[in-house]
């Protein structure tokens, strides 16, 4: 074989082996890095999420009223217990009124939860009210004492329904309250009986109460 013809074959040769080696050698190009994405900002509550929750602060004072009227109806919560419970619901719901309108109708998270921990409190006190040892004072086996059940009875039920408020079931029963105490005063200075002039005093007077029952339990105002 010539010299010129060893040279061919020697750089074909040497060619074929640099081709590989130089193609390992290459640096890859580095991918690209993938964009940083931003958090996702924190759901805003619907308004139907914010509705439910001011219902759940209504429907917590409607569970209240339950509590009171059954006291009421049983016997378990008396007159002046009765007047001083519905009082406390009665300024709970004036403050929750007062809360809508300096916040453009609606209750914010903070309103919800000064609420929330009113109506906790109020929850133990309507428990001790109806589990200590003062019971209603109605005698159902005299005249004056039906009447008197009758009428707590009716309290009860306009508290249960939401004909009476709880602002009207307070002042009721804290007339309710005077006319026990005042039957109680009769008793006392008459040996432990009711004369009939009292029994007659003691029945005008229940007349009107229940004359004001009836107009409080249809009037324009209810519970909301």
């Amino acid at each position: 074989m010539t010299t010129p013809l060893k040279s061919v074959f020697l750089s074909a040769a040497l060619t074929a082996l640099i081709l590989p080696a130089a193609a390992q050698t290459v640096t890859p190009t580095p991918a690209p890095a993938s964009p940083t994405v931003a958090p996702a900002p924190a759901p805003t509550p619907s308004p139907a999420v914010k509705g439910q929750k001011e219902q759940n602060v209504q429907q917590r004072a409607n569970s209240q009223q339950t509590r009171i009227a059954d006291g009421i109806r049983n016997g378990d919560l008396t007159e002046a217990e009765a007047a001083n419970l519905e009082k406390k619901e009665s300024n709970l719901n004036r403050e929750a009124t007062q809360m809508k309108k300096e916040n453009g109708g609606k209750l914010s998270a903070e309103d919800r939860q000064k609420l929330e921990n009113q109506e906790n409190k109020l929850s133990k006190q309507i428990y001790q009210q109806k589990h200590d040892d003062q019971t209603a004072n109605v005698n159902p086996k005299t005249a004056a004492g039906q009447r008197m059940e009758n009428q707590q009875d009716r309290i009860a039920q306009g508290i249960q329904n939401g004909s009476l408020t709880a602002n009207e079931a307070g002042r009721l029963e804290q007339q309710q309250s005077q006319l026990s105490q005042e039957a109680h005063q009769m008793r006392q200075q008459n040996g432990g009986t009711l004369t009939q002039a009292d029994k007659q005093r003691l029945n005008n007077q229940q007349k009107k109460q229940s004359r004001n029952i009836y107009q409080q339990k249809h009037d324009n105002q209810h519970r909301r």
